[in-house]
């Protein structure tokens, strides 16, 4: 009977309990459950993911991220990973609604027990679903009002998802140590590896990591408990956890640390452009994926070329050291495909190929040259290298030399620029018009179209530019006349896989060996074919037997143009062959000459020393040669016929319908007096070699 009343009075109390348990639920749902924030958008889980930008083989070059993630779906997760987070952190996930009954009740006696003095931790029993509510929604405030929301949220994230949903949102969101958010970029950190690729002792350490995700030390302890707590679950055999166990973990100090160097100076200068093209929101959160012009072997090539010869001038020498640039493209296309700003982006940052404003010294000329072709001058035209004395340049008087100092009398227009010669492009500059000779240098795009004062130091190289838009200028030469507009960027997607910029319209497909884009892509040409042609042949020679001859490169065609400035300041060489172009230029960031043994034949051989190995692997191809010209054997020296001036150094020239070969003993040559007035002369040629 006793026994009876009180099983009785034990029913009671467990009815009441259960009355008061369920009574303080609903209470406590009233009370935090109406403002809870809307976890329905979870259905659509688009978290920030980090953009990656690639070389033109695919090869990863770095990320940008505010929060380093990639984005995995469950389907493509290893389910050994998906296991050691479950047996690590919930190991009911798969079965309870969202909170775990079983896990709360043994969490309370555990801490009873801790608060009693026994010898038992203290332990919480949020489970996977409740980190989710947590790391989505809820602040890590330790407070009964956190937990009871997060609880609710719990409840409501198991009825409205599915467990894989739930477990996709779990381990794409947790934080992993060392800014990876997820296991995607938790294992590309940690490992440079995809989440499909790792081992199952390094799935055990990756789910080793939320409980101390900056703690490397114990590392091995932990990845050895979560194969312990997979053995205990049943998701791993003992061989499995013995074998993983014994593995040695080979942890990376992070991917992005491990971009060489070398790549720096393109990297820093695609996510400049694109900050300013797509802002920072879409560049660090979106997960781009930016395909890049830039081709590895050829960054390598021209960095290596650049920094033998930076390294070999400033060996010994105290105080600043020389800085230099290359950049290379494709002449038709435009796509860089190799860029370096200087010896080290780590040291310094600033792109000496993008961004120094320099003046261009004798690379100017070969527009100026243009110009006089374009007006009908021939190759062979004589100019007179002879002092000039009493020329004024604005307000002030002016005398211009050779830099041998020495004056060669009636020279070909050829020779001269070959040769780089200044009083003859004086004259010659005279001849055709300052303003003129400037325009070709402002519609090829190397000196901006308002740029002010214009004067005749001006076309000899004063006005100031930076390497990328020279090198974009001469490419204008060997395309057929085309403006070509550098590009970094052959296409960007989306996380999704949509294009988001059109670039892939043509360029997305170009590869070496295709034939250059058509005249409806490339547009109008600044220049007519057989003019740009006889410049080509004139700075082949400069190349061959003139200022530029370090720049040769071993049975290729290569054509080019050195330049310094006054007192060797600054020392550049522009070169390309017929589907390859690239620049050079060395300077101090503190303007002050070079010194004894370096000038533009220094930045000819860093091209040599780059085209070299760029080219060895590619058979030569000579220039185009367009239709209506016809060529004739002459003297370089005097431009006369060979049959008639057989002596000295015979070369093969390019005239137009209307152009021949000068005449024994019966020069034009154009004399520019000292007031200024210019006459047409008939003079008896120099005959012989001139070098």
């Amino acid at each position: 009977m006793k026994l009876k009343k009180f099983g009785k009075v034990l029913l009671n109390i467990i009815f009441w309990c259960g009355t008061a348990a369920i009574a303080a639920l609903a209470v406590l749902i009233f009370v935090y459950g109406n403002d809870l924030p809307d976890y329905k958008k979870l259905a659509t889980y688009a978290p920030p993911v980090a953009t990656r930008l690639y070389a033109s083989d695919g090869s990863l070059l770095i990320e940008y991220a505010e929060e380093r993630r990639v984005f995995i779906d469950f389907a493509d997760m290893p389910p050994q990973l998906v296991n050691a987070f479950v047996a690590a952190e919930d190991q009911n996930f798969w079965t309870h609604p969202g909170i775990d009954i079983q896990g709360i009740s043994r969490a309370l006696m555990n801490n009873i027990m801790r608060m009693m003095g026994f010898d038992a931790k203290f332990s919480g029993a949020s489970t996977i679903t409740q980190q989710v509510a947590k790391n989505f929604f809820l602040t890590s405030d330790r407070t009964i009002s956190r937990k009871v929301k997060e609880a609710i949220l719990a409840l409501r994230l198991e009825r409205s998802f599915s467990k894989q949903h739930i477990m996709t949102l779990y381990l794409n969101q947790i934080f992993l140590g060392a800014r990876a958010y997820g296991v995607g970029s938790a294992a590309l950190m940690y490992f440079n590896k995809p989440v499909k690729d790792l081992t199952l002792s390094e799935c055990a350490f990756l789910a080793s990591l939320p409980k101390a995700p900056n703690n490397r030390e114990r590392a091995i302890e932990r990845r050895n408990y979560v194969l312990r707590r997979m053995l205990d679950e049943g998701y791993i055999t003992r061989d499995q956890a013995t074998a993983a166990a014994a593995e040695e973990l080979n942890i990376n100090s992070g991917f992005t640390a491990q971009m060489e160097d070398t790549f720096q100076y393109f990297a820093e200068e695609v996510r400049r452009q694109l900050l300013e093209s797509i802002g920072r929101e879409e560049l660090y959160n979106n997960g781009l994926y930016i395909k890049t012009t830039i081709v590895p072997e050829l960054q390598r090539a021209a960095s290596n070329a650049l920094n033998k010869t930076l390294d070999n001038y400033n060996a010994g020498r105290t105080g600043e050291k020389l800085q230099g640039a290359i950049i290379v493209m494709n002449p038709y296309t435009g796509r860089v495909l190799a860029m370096s700003g200087g010896r080290s982006f780590a040291d310094s940052s600033f792109n000496r190929a993008t961004q120094a404003m320099r003046q261009i010294g004798s690379t100017i000329k070969p527009f100026v040259y243009l110009a006089a072709l374009e007006k009908g001058l021939s190759p062979e035209a004589i100019l007179l290298d002879a002092p000039i004395v009493g020329w004024k340049d604005a307000e002030t008087e002016w005398r211009p030399e050779n830099n041998d100092k020495k004056f060669l009398g009636d020279v070909p227009l050829r020779l001269a620029l070959e040769t780089s010669r200044n009083v003859p492009t004086v004259r010659l500059v005279e001849q055709i018009g300052v303003r003129d000779a400037i325009s070709v240098a402002k519609r090829f795009g190397v000196y901006p179209e308002n740029m002010p004062d214009v004067n005749l130091s001006m076309a000899l190289g004063s006005g100031e530019t930076t390497l990328q838009k020279l090198v974009a200028g001469y490419s204008a030469f060997v395309n057929g006349g085309h403006v070509v507009k550098p590009q970094l960027v052959d296409y960007i997607q989306d996380r999704y896989g949509r294009t988001i910029n059109g670039t892939e319209q043509k360029i997305e497909k170009w590869h070496d060996g295709m034939l250059p884009p058509d005249d409806d892509y490339m547009g109008d040409a600044l220049s007519d074919p057989q003019s740009l042609y006889q410049l080509i042949s004139i700075l082949q020679g400069a190349v061959e037997r003139g200022t530029g001859r370090q720049a040769m490169v071993p049975g290729h065609t290569i054509a080019g143009k050195t330049g310094t400035t006054n007192d060797v300041k600054d020392a550049w060489f522009i070169g390309f062959s017929k589907n390859l172009i690239a620049g050079v230029y060395l300077g101090y960031d503190t303007p002050r000459p070079l010194g004894k043994g370096t000038g533009s034949y220094t930045a000819a051989r860093v091209f040599s020393d780059f085209m070299t190995p760029a080219l060895a692997n590619q058979k030569n191809q000579p220039f185009s040669v367009p239709d209506g010209l016809h060529f004739v054997r002459v003297n370089r020296a005097t431009g006369i016929a060979a049959t008639n001036d057989p002596n000295g150094v015979i070369i093969t020239e390019a005239f137009k319908p209307n152009q021949g070969p000068n005449l024994p003993n019966e020069i034009e040559t154009v004399v520019i007096t000292n007031d200024g007035e210019t006459t047409v002369q008939q003079v008896t040629p120099t005959v012989g070699g001139v070098f």
